[in-house]
């Protein structure tokens, strides 16, 4: 009996020391946790710049002077189709502009005979729906004639010479003077003259002017004075001529027969 008490305690014992170490050993075995990983979120790219706004009126406002030609603008509205055709398409603008002098130089013909839809038009021939740099404009001489903003007929045709642009409208042959902006989407350049279209002024274009005859040269005669301490030209010296010889000798001859005849009187 003490015996099996004994037993009964030892095994009790036994099962109390078990179940309080088993948690021990079940902290020991496990691993540490993991740190929390911190995510750093991307940042978003940055939108790109807003287009350059570009204002034509002020533009021709400043260089020039385009006055004139601005005037024209204004009063037709085409402006307002350069500018969204500059600020709002992907294509751009090619701008012509004419300073001031050349429309006080213009006679004939007379823009002040133009209907409000020609005059329009006449605006709309001075540009093209399109960007290009002057170095594009060699392509171009190839590809003349090229379509304006104009439409239709209102075709405009393109040289390079040796890096000069020439510009032709039927009416006007001029040539790219000078750039006023070259930067995408807007070009804009000066012209010696106004771009006058066949479609509207037709196909009769009168003749360039003859130019003006040089002055004649008149050579000094020969009895013209010298000047001082210069010498007279010498004159060839002339020989009696043939036939004075011959009067001569018809002369002796008849006072040979006179004198002849008149001694034979006195025998």
């Amino acid at each position: 009996m003490p015996m099996e008490k004994t037993m009964m305690f030892i095994v009790c014992s036994t099962l109390v020391l078990l179940l309080c170490s088993a948690p021990a050993y079940a902290q020991k075995g496990k691993s540490p946790p993991s740190p929390p990983i911190s995510i750093t979120p991307t940042p978003a790219p940055a939108p790109a710049p807003a287009a350059e706004h570009v204002n034509l009126t002020e533009l021709l406002s400043v260089a020039g002077p385009f006055h004139t030609f601005l005037d024209y603008l204004v009063s037709t509205k085409v402006i307002e189709t350069l500018q969204n055709q500059a600020n709002d398409t992907e294509e751009g603008l090619t701008l012509f502009v004419p300073k001031d002098k050349a429309f006080s130089s213009l006679k004939t013909p007379s823009l002040s005979n133009l209907t409000a839809d020609q005059l329009k038009s006449l605006c709309l021939f001075h540009a093209l729906p399109h960007y290009y740099s002057l170095s594009d404009f060699k392509n171009l001489s190839q590809a003349s004639p090229i379509m304006t903003l104009a439409g239709g007929t209102y075709t405009l045709n393109f040289t390079d010479n040796s890096g000069t642009v020439l510009v032709g409208s039927g009416w006007t042959n001029t040539k790219v003077s000078s750039s006023v902006r070259s930067t995408d989407p807007v070009a804009i350049y000066q012209v010696d003259k106004v771009l006058l279209p066949e479609a509207i002024f037709g196909t009769d274009i009168p003749p360039m002017p003859a130019p003006a005859p040089s002055p004649d040269i008149v050579a000094p005669s020969a009895d013209a004075p010298v000047a001082d301490g210069g010498h007279a030209p010498s004159q060839p010296t002339s020989t009696p001529s043939s036939s004075y010889r011959i009067m001569s000798f018809s002369a002796w001859s008849c006072l040979v027969l006179i004198l002849s005849g008149g001694m034979a009187l006195f025998l």
